[in-house]
Parts: C-alpha cells; sequence; structure tokens
C-alpha cells in the first residue's frame, strides 16, 4: 500500500515594519523620509505622577532635544511634486507633480528605490485624495478639468470624471481634492464647490458662494459637513444636507492656502495663508462655531502651503527648502486678560513688518509648561463674532470669568497687534537652495545660476560641474563680466524650474554648434588639425555615455565570437574544395563609360571609383572636424574617417562656376566641388585646363541657357532654393539601361531586414551586416561595426558619476513629456537593456556608428571690398563681390582668401613667408575684426543689422612693398579661383 506523501504548512516571522516616517516633497521631484526621533503618542495617554508639581526641579541633563534625520529618499518626479498623500496602511506613499504623472512609492516594498507610475493626466497634477487609510484607490485632480481615480494594485484607471462639462464655464481646473465616505468634494478657481459620486462619477451638487480660487478641503467623518479654503481669505463652513453654507471664518488677512484636521467632526482644525500665518481654530464646546477661539500659533516668512498636525506637534512647508516644525497649543488653557484699553489697532499680523519680532520677554513656550495664552495672539474668528475670553480676570474690576458661554462676559476691546505664539521654531530640517534663476553665457557652454540663498554661481555645460562662486550679488551685475562676444548656435536648453540645472538634448537642435578645438583647454596632450572643429552636442553625448559604449563593445565582442563559432560549425558540413560564392564574368567598365564591346544587358553598370568620402571644400575650406552622416541618395557605407583640410592636400584646383552643378551648392564653404573649367590665372601662374569636366555630368539644357545669354543673377536666384543644397558629393544621373537588366539587378538585391525605431534597431542593423560579410566570406575575419568617435574628434569629458542622465518622450496626447528611463553616468552601461528599447535610434547612430542627422550648413553672406581701394578688387568683371560661406568661417581665412585673389601665389611656397593675416586686416563698421572671430559673431555683434554683412580689407603695412606693387595691376582675364561662390549683389 502507497503512502502518502506528508504536506506541512510554514511560515516566517518577520520583523515588524518601523515606525512610519514623515514624507516631504519639493520643486526639485525628490520625495524624502525623515526619521523625527519623537514620542507621537499622546500626553493625554501616558501615566502621569500625581505628585509632580510644574515647580519640580529639572532633571540633571536636562530633556534630550529630538532632531529629525533623513531617512531615505527617491527621484520620484521631473518637476514639482505639489502634493503626496499615504494610502494602503501607510505603505505606500502617492505624489502628483507637475510632470502630468501620479506615482506611488513603496519605501518598504522590494522595490524600495524607485517609484511606479500609475497614471498620467494632460496637465499639471495639483492635487491627491484617498477615502481613508486602508484604501486601495486614490483620486487626483489636475489642470486638465480631469479627476481621476487610480487602482493601487496596479488596476491602471478606475474613473474618469471631467468637472465642469456640462457647464457654461470654461474654468474646471482642480486645484482641491478631498473623499469621506461616499462623497467626494472638488475645488478650484471657478470658486465653485461641487461634489460628486466616485463610485459613479456623476456630480450630486455644488456650492456657490466663495468669490476666488478653493485651495484646500475638508469633509468630516459623517459626510454631513464640508469646510473649504479660499483665496478670497475666507474659511466657509457648508451643511451637504442643507446645500448651503453655515458659517463664514475671517480669522485670515490673507489667501488661505491650507487646512488641517484629524477631528472627526473638523471641531479642532488648522489653517495657514499666503502671509505665513498658522492658526489654530477650537469650536469644542460652542453651539456657534463664532463662540470658538482662535490663536495664532506661528509667523513664517513666507505663504504656508501646507500644514501637518502629529499630536503635539504642528510642521509647516513653505516655498523654501527648509520645513519647520513648531510645539501645538493647547486650547484648552485660559486666555490671559487684556491689557487696560489700548488705541486702535489693525487685528491683522498682515500689517506687522515680517522682520518685526514679538515682545523680548517672551520665549517660544511649551506645552508642557501649560502657560496661558497671551491675549495678543488671539484672533477674531469672524467679522460678526465678539472676542470671547475664557476664565479672564478683569485687571480693571478683579472679577474672575470662566467658560465661553453666551451668558458670560465678553471683551469687546480690540486685539490690536496680533503677535504669535511662537516666536521661533522648535526644530528645522534645513533644505538645499535651490537654483530659480539662470543666464545662458554667448558661447553657449557657461551658464550663471541665481540660487534662493542669492549666490550667484558660473556652471560648466560641457562638464556639468560648477566652476566659480561670485557670493551673494546681482546676477545683472556679474553676466557682462564674465560674457564674452561669440555667437554659438543653440544646441541645448537650460531649465531650473526644480532648483537644479538641467541640460535638455534633442535631436533636431543639438548638433547645431561647433566650436574650434584650439579654444578647448585639455590636459591630455592632443594635436589637432588646424581649423578643426568640435561638434558640441556629440562631444558631451559621447561621454554621458560613455559606460554603455564600452558596454555594447563588450557585448558586440561576444556576439561576434558566437557568429563565428557557429559559422564554423556549419562549414563542417560542406564539402571539401567547395567554392565559396559562384564566380561571374567581370564586365570591363571605365568609371561609368561602357566598353561597347561587351554586352550591355549583363549587368547595370556601376561606378568602380571606390567609397565616397565627404568631398572636402577646395581651396581655403576650414577641415570638417565631425564627419556628418551622408544623405539617404549615398550608397557606400561611410567609416570613421577625418578628412584632411586643404592646407593638408593636394594643390589648389581652379574649378568654373558652380552653375555648371545645379544640384549643389557650390561656394566658399561647400563640401562638393563644382565642375572644374579653364582658368586663366594672374601674371606668373600657369593656365591648367582639366579634362575632369569631361566627365562630369551636367544638365542637358544647361548649355541652352547659356547659350541664351542667361544672366548669372537668375541662376544664382534658382539655386537659393532649399531644394537645391546640400553637403554631399556630386550627385550624377544614373547610367540608362533597358528594362532586363534593371530587374535583374533588382531581384539580386536583398531586401532590407526591419529593426525596431530604438537604440536597439541600431544592433541589430551592426548584426545584419555581419551576417552579409559572412556570406560573401565565410572563412574571413568579422571585424567590429561599432566605431565610436576618438578622442582627436572628441576630446576626453569627464563628468560627474552620479549626473543624473533622462531619457524622455513628448506625448502630445497627454500634453506633456514621459519619462522613460532615469539613471546617472556611472549606472547608464548596467541599464543597457533598458537603454537599448527606450532611447531613440539617433542616439545609438551617433554613439555607435560616430554618425549625425543630416542638416544643411548655414551660411553668411558677405560683401568683400578693398578699403579705399587701396588694394585691387576680388570683384569679377561684372564688379559683383558678394559671397556666402558657413558662418563658423573664420577672419583669417576671409583675408587668405583676398590674399590669393589680389596676388600671384609662387609655385614653391616661402615657408618663412608671412601668413596673409599677418600683414592683411579685416574691417567691419570702421572695427577691426580679430582674426579668430568667426563670421556669426561678426554679424551679431559688429555688423548688427540685416543684410549682407560688409567687410573691408587692408595693408597693415607689415608688406610696404604689397600696396607699390599692386597699385596698378596689368590688365587680365576675370579669375574664378577655389570655388567660392559669387553672387549679384
Amino acid at each position: 500500500m502507497a503512502r502518502k506523501a506528508r504536506q506541512r504548512i510554514s511560515y516566517g516571522a518577520v520583523h515588524p515594519p518601523p515606525t512610519t516616517p514623515h514624507y516631504s516633497g519639493g520643486r526639485d521631484g525628490v520625495i524624502c523620509a525623515w526619521d523625527l526621533d519623537l514620542d507621537l503618542k499622546n500626553e493625554d495617554s501616558k501615566p502621569q505622577n500625581p505628585f509632580s508639581s510644574p515647580d519640580d526641579p529639572k532633571p540633571a541633563g536636562g530633556t534630550k532635544k529630538a532632531a529629525s534625520s533623513f531617512r531615505s529618499q527617491v527621484q520620484a518626479h521631473t518637476h514639482w511634486v505639489n502634493d503626496i498623500i499615504l494610502a494602503q496602511s501607510n505603505t505606500a506613499l502617492v505624489s502628483a507633480s507637475s510632470d502630468i504623472t501620479v506615482k506611488v512609492w513603496r519605501p518598504f516594498g522590494e522595490d524600495g528605490q524607485s517609484a511606479t507610475t500609475i497614471g498620467l493626466h494632460s496637465d499639471y497634477v495639483k492635487c491627491l485624495a484617498s477615502p481613508g487609510p486602508h484604501s486601495d484607490w486614490v483620486a487626483s485632480g489636475g489642470l486638465d478639468h480631469k479627476i481621476r481615480l487610480w487602482d493601487l494594485n496596479g488596476g491602471g484607471e478606475k474613473l474618469q470624471i471631467a468637472v465642469g462639462e456640462d457647464e457654461s464655464s470654461a474654468k474646471g481646473s482642480v486645484y482641491a481634492l478631498s473623499v469621506r465616505g461616499s462623497i467626494m468634494a472638488s475645488g478650484g478657481p471657478e470658486s465653485i464647490v461641487r461634489l460628486w459620486d466616485p463610485k459613479t462619477g456623476k456630480r450630486i451638487t455644488k456650492f456657490v458662494g466663495h468669490t476666488d480660487n478653493v485651495r484646500d478641503i475638508l469633509i468630516n467623518q459623517d459626510g454631513d459637513t464640508i469646510m473649504t479654503a479660499s483665496s478670497d481669505q475666507t474659511i466657509k463652513v457648508w451643511s451637504v444636507a442643507a446645500g448651503r453654507c453655515m458659517n463664514t471664518l475671517t480669522m485670515h488677512n490673507d489667501s488661505v492656502w491650507s487646512l488641517y484636521s484629524d477631528h472627526p467632526q473638523l471641531s479642532v482644525f488648522y489653517s495657514s495663508d499666503r502671509s505665513g500665518m498658522v492658526a489654530k481654530t477650537d469650536v469644542r464646546g460652542s453651539s456657534d462655531m463664532d463662540e470658538g477661539l482662535s490663536i495664532a500659533i506661528a509667523q513664517e516668512h513666507e505663504g504656508v502651503d501646507k500644514v501637518v498636525v502629529a499630536r503635539n506637534y504642528l510642521w509647516t512647508a513653505t516655498s523654501s527648502s527648509s520645513i519647520n516644525r513648531w510645539r501645538d497649543v493647547d486650547t484648552t488653557t485660559e486666555v490671559q486678560a487684556p491689557e487696560s484699553p489700548r488705541p486702535n489697532r489693525v487685528a491683522s499680523l498682515a500689517s506687522v513688518s515680517k522682520s518685526q519680532s514679538p515682545p523680548l520677554d517672551e520665549e517660544p513656550k511649551k506645552s508642557s509648561e501649560k502657560t496661558k495664552i497671551p491675549f495678543a495672539s488671539v484672533l477674531r474668528i469672524s467679522h460678526t463674532a465678539p472676542l470671547t475670553i475664557s476664565k479672564v480676570r478683569d485687571p480693571e474690576t478683579g472679577v474672575a470669568y470662566s467658560g465661553r458661554k453666551p451668558s458670560e462676559a465678553i471683551i469687546e476691546t480690540d486685539p490690536g497687534i496680533i503677535y504669535p505664539y511662537y516666536s521661533l521654531p522648535e526644530e528645522t530640517i534645513e533644505g538645499q537652495n535651490g537654483l530659480i534663476k539662470h543666464v545662458m553665457l554667448n558661447d553657449r557652454k557657461r551658464v550663471l545660476t541665481l540660487d534662493t540663498a542669492g549666490e550667484v554661481m558660473l556652471w560648466d555645460l560641457l562638464k556639468g560641474v560648477p566652476v566659480q562662486s561670485f557670493g551673494k550679488r546681482h546676477l545683472e551685475d556679474i553676466t557682462p563680466e564674465v560674457n564674452t562676444m561669440e555667437s554659438v548656435a543653440n544646441w541645448c536648453g537650460v531649465d531650473t524650474r526644480t532648483g537644479r540645472l538641467a541640460v535638455i538634448l534633442e535631436d533636431n537642435y543639438c548638433f547645431d554648434a561647433e566650436i574650434y578645438a584650439d579654444e578647448v583647454t585639455q590636459d591630455d596632450a592632443i594635436t589637432f588639425r588646424e581649423d578643426q572643429r568640435i561638434n558640441l552636442g556629440k562631444w558631451v553625448l559621447r561621454y554621458l555615455f560613455s559606460n554603455l559604449i564600452d558596454e555594447e563593445i563588450k557585448r558586440d565582442e561576444a556576439y561576434r565570437a558566437s557568429v563565428l563559432t557557429a559559422a564554423h560549425q556549419s562549414n563542417g558540413f560542406r564539402r571539401e574544395n567547395a567554392p565559396h560564392s559562384l564566380q561571374l564574368p567581370v564586365n570591363q567598365l571605365n568609371g561609368w563609360a561602357q566598353n561597347h564591346d561587351d554586352d550591355a544587358s549583363i549587368i547595370t553598370p556601376r561606378p568602380i571609383n571606390g567609397s565616397h568620402y565627404p568631398a572636402m571644400t577646395p581651396g581655403l575650406a576650414i577641415g570638417v572636424a565631425t564627419p556628418a552622416v551622408l544623405p539617404p541618395s549615398h550608397g557606400t557605407n561611410v567609416q570613421n574617417h577625418l578628412p584632411s583640410t586643404a592646407e593638408e592636400g593636394s594643390n589648389l584646383e581652379t574649378t568654373k562656376s558652380h552653375m555648371s552643378n545645379p544640384r549643389t551648392s557650390a561656394d566658399y564653404f561647400s563640401s562638393a566641388p563644382p565642375a572644374p573649367q579653364p582658368v586663366v590665372a594672374g601674371k606668373g601662374s600657369e593656365v591648367s585646363n582639366h579634362t575632369e569636366s569631361e566627365a562630369m555630368p551636367q544638365s542637358p539644357t544647361e548649355h541652352d541657357k547659356d547659350g541664351k545669354g542667361s544672366s548669372l543673377f537668375g541662376k544664382k536666384f534658382r539655386m537659393n532654393f532649399p531644394k537645391k543644397l546640400g553637403r554631399s558629393s556630386v550627385e550624377v544621373k544614373p547610367a540608362v539601361v533597358d528594362d532586363k537588366s534593371e530587374e535583374s539587378d533588382k531581384s539580386s538585391e536583398k531586401e532590407d531586414k526591419i529593426v525596431e525605431d530604438n537604440f536597439y534597431g541600431i544592433m541589430q542593423k551592426i548584426r545584419n551586416d555581419y551576417d552579409e560579410q559572412l556570406l560573401s566570406n565565410p572563412g574571413g575575419p568579422l571585424p567590429t561595426g561599432i566605431s565610436p568617435s576618438l578622442p582627436n574628434e572628441t576630446p576626453v569629458l569627464k563628468p560627474p558619476p552620479f549626473t543624473a542622465v533622462i531619457i524622455q518622450e513628448d506625448r502630445p496626447d497627454s500634453g506633456g513629456v514621459a519619462d522613460l528611463y532615469r539613471g546617472t553616468v556611472n549606472s547608464v552601461g548596467k541599464d543597457a537593456d533598458v537603454i537599448e528599447k527606450t532611447a531613440p535610434m539617433w542616439l545609438g547612430d551617433l554613439l555607435l556608428r560616430n554618425q549625425i542627422p543630416y542638416k544643411d550648413t548655414v551660411k553668411v553672406s558677405f560683401i568683400l571690398q578693398p578699403f579705399q581701394d587701396l588694394l585691387p578688387s576680388i570683384a569679377s568683371t561684372d564688379g559683383n563681390s558678394r559671397l556666402n560661406a558657413n558662418r563658423m568661417l573664420r577672419a583669417k581665412k576671409i583675408l587668405a582668401y583676398v590674399a590669393e585673389r589680389i596676388e600671384p601665389q609662387p609655385e614653391q611656397p616661402d615657408p618663412n613667408a608671412l601668413k596673409a593675416e599677418e600683414y592683411l586686416d579685416l574691417y567691419c563698421h570702421d572695427q577691426l575684426v580679430p582674426h579668430n572671430m568667426t563670421l556669426a559673431t561678426i554679424r551679431a555683434h559688429v555688423w548688427k543689422t540685416g543684410g549682407d554683412v560688409i567687410l573691408y580689407y587692408k595693408s597693415n603695412g607689415r608688406r610696404p612693398d604689397l600696396e607699390t606693387t599692386l597699385a596698378s595691376p596689368p590688365a587680365a582675364e576675370p579669375v574664378v579661383s577655389n570655388g567660392v561662390s559669387t553672387e549679384q549683389s
């Protein structure tokens, strides 16, 4: 007989969760947990010594002062945290933010280091509400005129309510929200309080009475009384059964921002306003709220956004980064009798200067001392309420009164200036000084910031660190001291709304700015090419994700090893001496010219001149610092190649007008050389006719246009259209072949494999290339397809390892952006799997293949003329001296161009000869232009007007023979040199 296996049930003992900490959230998007080191139990429940007396001596050593300590934090949001609330028995903290998200953080859960998004609004989320401490859902309200209910167990959105949908009012933003039982109340700038059924989303009723924004709402335990605070300086108490306002309280003289009460019937509640006053109101035992007692507990220096109370302590949060803790006031103690009649005073804290202090003889009081409440701290609850005083002894009559009943004494004395009960907080949780203002400097590499303490700091955006502190000074005074006269294209956005410096990069403009390599200060000795430029966006991204690149290189090595191993194993099944591929007869082609002895239908003619690198500007062009991605018309795969500058290349070629190539922008700074043409040089130069132009295809109508006497202006005008511009190599017309050969060529081409539209899609493309290489050469090596930029192109940067890196996505349907990834410079390598799925494809192209999105070069048009005609003009025979060039072209390059045009260049250059910028000067608006100033800077800071920039060149006297030699130059035919674009002025 088989014996049944024994079954058992086990359970494990665990430590109970620690004491629930207190939480705070701020404009930096961070939520912090604090250990308060306080006994929050009710003092009334503690055993009391019946023989104790207030006059007993203090115990030796004094009482230990409680101090709050930091416990943990989470970077939950990328914008301000507007509200937080505890739910699910204090195990879940829900937060609402201006980044349009609602998130939940479970600090005691397994994933206690991150917050999870449970929902999205389409605008700022301003408030949260929960029906109870054990509820499994919360409600959120925002500026999108929606109230949404979210399931905290992962169920998503449970209900959506459109506020004001059935009304003609365009306002419907939700600034206040409260839930209790079967009633949910909301308020906003339309001054209406609406009641909803949280189960069905239907509106129950609405209360009208406030005259300004409703900022906070409380609902009593029974759900029959609602208390609202408004910017109209009032607190109203509403009866749900009667459907009307029962009381209007006016103890505040400024906008009331916050309410708090843990009393089931709201008989004791706390309120705060924009002036910083915090009040406690107690109406217990009063038949009418006007007979209650209201006390000014504290006075902050700024408006109090939130008040939270736990037993005998209350905490106040303002717009500053610090949180103050105050001792609560026992409203059951008696109130001091008023002084003898005084002159009339205004019963308001707002009338007192915020720098004014209470009387020096008043020390911060402690609730354990059971002292009397000063009459100067009592507030008049409403305009119609008398100032009732409990247990007051009139100093003049000597009669003692007690109680707060209408039949007892009423002091009608004007309360005068109000002094808060406490002059100083018991403890301050200090926060950091957040940034509130910034100024981007002209070099686009540095930014000045101002923090809440008034300190000005200078930051390096490339390194992500502060470099200099200017102390507490005005930002406007420091900006002219550190700013430079430069004009650099905008490549990033800077934001300080979270109190920290955030730099935003987007693909449509982050690659627009470049700087010259000789302006970069580097610790490592790196040799740069002359006039090499560095792309700022590319430079920063390369080292923000440096650890990611290293991780991808390791993965690539492992992948190639596994692929090669699998390929060798599959080759074991091949027969010996089997050919790797079929050899087809090679058609003898000479470039695009086909041998007429062969059959043209064999294959489609293709160019055999090798890979196409980005064409360089002939003549005195600036070397390309960062190779750009070729346009889709290129069929070759551009490798990581840095082309040499013109100074390193061959002799300058003379070319004809760019109009012979209508598909290119042949100007002085073009990357595509225009078709060459015979040139007649000045005296001492030779005439060279290049036959290369015969092989360059031209428009069939070009000669017809020339024969008709088409003007140069007409051609230039047509070339200015955007579709005619480009930085690619010269495009040519494909050879004409018959349909059969075209179909044969198409059938031989493999269809492109589908890849994902993200960072991982680049990895798929690289691996697809590996597959093709193995098919074409199974036994050959498999070189890596990852080619990040090298230090001679992007010098090494070392951003701080804990610099935050965030990848976001625009979501127009939600009205904002959503976080896809959040990490640090140190963690991007470990998070490679997440980044591959969330990062955009253009980032993978940049990091792994050193390619940036193609974009047309921005150019500046200028007119170049000799100063007072002391030197020969560079204008053509028709008097045109209008040029255009890259906005980054330096003045010394313009002078080199002038030197080449006004005097012949020797066949054997003298290495000791003066450079053009050493004996020529450039002027604009009678101002000497520095040799390293760019055209963009000249236009922005010297020219300062619209239209073409007018520049003048002249000799500085270091070559006295220059003006005499060139005073009367011999007549010569016009010179068209080095592809400089000339246009009619």
